[in-house]
């Protein structure tokens, strides 16, 4: 049976400026990258060394023409965020597109977007 999620697949136009995106302004790390040398190349980022789980960047071009059924929209991913409040001010200090707080049933939720303008969202834990 499955127990956790290990790692989520994430096709980007520009896989070193979703790199800068995530470690420079969201703040995670890059645990590992791969490169065939035939055009196939992903990085492994996440919130920090250790992570259960982990973002993997795909060449969306790449995996289109590998894969051409294959539906490359964004996922819709649901970060948890201990400091809420916090990292929502340093999205926006770092110029990040960020959304208002919105009062959730299970908690206080914001958005915000990558430069590739897919959008995440950030739940209070």
């Amino acid at each position: 049976m499955i127990k956790k999620i290990g790692q989520i697949m994430l096709y980007v136009n520009d896989q070193d400026a979703a790199v800068r995106f995530w470690t420079e302004k969201v703040g995670f790390v890059v645990n590992a990258e791969e490169d065939n040398g035939q055009g196939f190349r992903w990085i492994e980022i996440s919130p920090s060394k250790g992570s259960e789980t982990s973002i993997v960047l795909h060449n969306k071009e790449f995996v289109a023409k590998m894969s051409p059924g294959l539906n490359l929209g964004t996922p819709s991913l649901m970060l948890y965020a201990d400091n809420f409040e916090e990292f929502r001010s340093l999205l926006e200090d770092r110029h990040v597109v960020v959304g208002g707080i919105v009062n959730m049933p299970s908690g206080r939720v914001f958005n915000f977007a990558d430069d590739e303008e897919n959008y995440f969202a950030v739940m209070e834990k």
